[in-house]
């Protein structure tokens, strides 16, 4: 009897070492499902550990492949950028003509990004060397909104500008953080400075008197309201521009402040940049057209939103062809420019895209291209 109740008791504790070694085992997942997409069964592969950003296909389409290194129609490039460009000495301006004038650039607008010192040697920079080929736009101080002098300095500084050579305003940009401002130099949200606020009326009323058009940046992309997650429309490498979760507004909040800004200013000339971030949606921003006579666009950077919808784009740019200019925002390498003419000029199918999509031809008319590259930059831009 006294061998059984040891037995039994070596069982026992046996079994109680197993289960707690079991205990501490990590859980076995349960087995996968099969996954079928489109008729075909989803394997495991080497294609698995591919990142999504370095995920580059090499297409197999035999289709047209025009080559346009030269615009058909002289340009003026309404969007350009003396940082962007990395201009710094006169050789950096000779440059940037030599490759204007391979593409058939007559003039690109330059956005200096700068007041005061800054703006002057640039406007010397551009305008001793080019006179005939660059304008020079100044940027606002918004730094301190708050001041008292604040509307006043600033009208006081656009008409300095205006006398050193500057004839436009922007690139200004508020993409939640207030104008001309950021995630690192933001007001508390409710101090900030918005494009629609009252503070700014007596500057935007004066633009308009000295007849110096506006360019504004507002918002972003769409989908940087939207989460980093696999249904994130933009891949990876842009992902250093997400807003989501941010102490910001919402992008359709920010929309909506275009509004007070063009219903009070009827006078001045407001350029919105990218499509005003709506090329998505291009039956909403026509209505914003329509009902606003002093709001026109520029494509700049926004070749993607324009190379995946052709068909409504072209429609877009046919009905609103007196509203858009042409403008960059890229650099100014020529094969940047090249990219542009193949969008804008051809048919072709299935190019490489800038921001991984492919994009399909426009195939513009004459009078739409020559609207948007020169005609209406002739017509809305200051030229005195």
């Amino acid at each position: 009897m006294l061998k059984k109740l040891t037995w039994v008791l070596l069982m026992t504790s046996a079994l109680g070492v197993v289960f707690a070694w079991q205990a501490q085992q990590p859980a076995q997942p349960a087995a996968a499902k099969p996954v079928t997409k489109f008729g075909v069964p989803v394997k495991a592969g080497p294609m698995d550990a591919v990142l999504v950003k370095d995920y580059t296909p090499a297409s197999s389409l035999v289709v047209p492949e025009t080559r346009v290194t030269r615009a058909r129609f002289p340009v003026i490039d309404a969007h350009t950028h003396s940082s962007m460009s990395r201009i710094k000495t006169r050789a950096d301006v000779d440059a940037w003509v030599k490759t204007m004038d391979e593409n058939n650039v007559e003039l690109s607008v330059v956005f200096t990004n700068a007041h005061g010192a800054e703006f002057d040697w640039q406007a010397e920079l551009f305008l001793g060397s080019y006179p005939k080929r660059f304008q020079v736009w100044y940027s606002i101080d918004g730094s301190n909104p708050d001041a008292p002098d604040f509307t006043a300095r600033t009208i006081a500084e656009l008409e300095r500008a205006y006398k050193k050579g500057a004839r436009g305003v922007g690139e200004l940009t508020d993409k939640g953080w207030g104008v001309e401002s950021n995630e690192r130099n933001a007001l508390p949200r409710a101090r900030r400075l918005r494009f629609d606020d009252p503070r700014l009326d007596a500057f935007w009323k004066r633009c308009g008197e000295l007849n110096m058009p506006v360019n504004i940046h507002i918002a972003d992309h769409p989908s940087c309201w939207k989460p980093l997650d696999a249904k994130q429309e933009r891949t990876p490498d842009f992902q250093t521009y997400n807003l989501a979760d941010k102490d910001v507004p919402p992008f359709d909040e920010l929309l909506a402040m275009r509004e007070g800004m063009l219903a009070r200013n009827p006078g001045t000339k407001f350029i919105f940049c990218h499509f005003s971030n709506q090329g998505h949606d291009t039956a909403a921003l026509g209505a914003m057209l329509d009902r606003f006579p002093n709001m026109y666009l520029d494509v700049s950077a926004r070749d993607y939103e324009m190379g995946r919808q052709p068909r409504t784009m072209k429609r877009f740019l046919e009905k609103y062809k007196d509203r858009v200019l042409f403008g960059t925002d890229m650099g100014r390498d020529a094969g940047m420019y090249h990219g542009w003419w193949r969008l804008m000029e051809t048919g072709d199918e299935y190019m490489p895209g800038r921001i991984w999509w492919p994009y399909y031809g426009l195939e513009l008319s004459e009078p739409v291209l020559r609207s948007l590259y020169r005609e209406n930059a002739l017509r809305i831009l200051n030229w005195e």
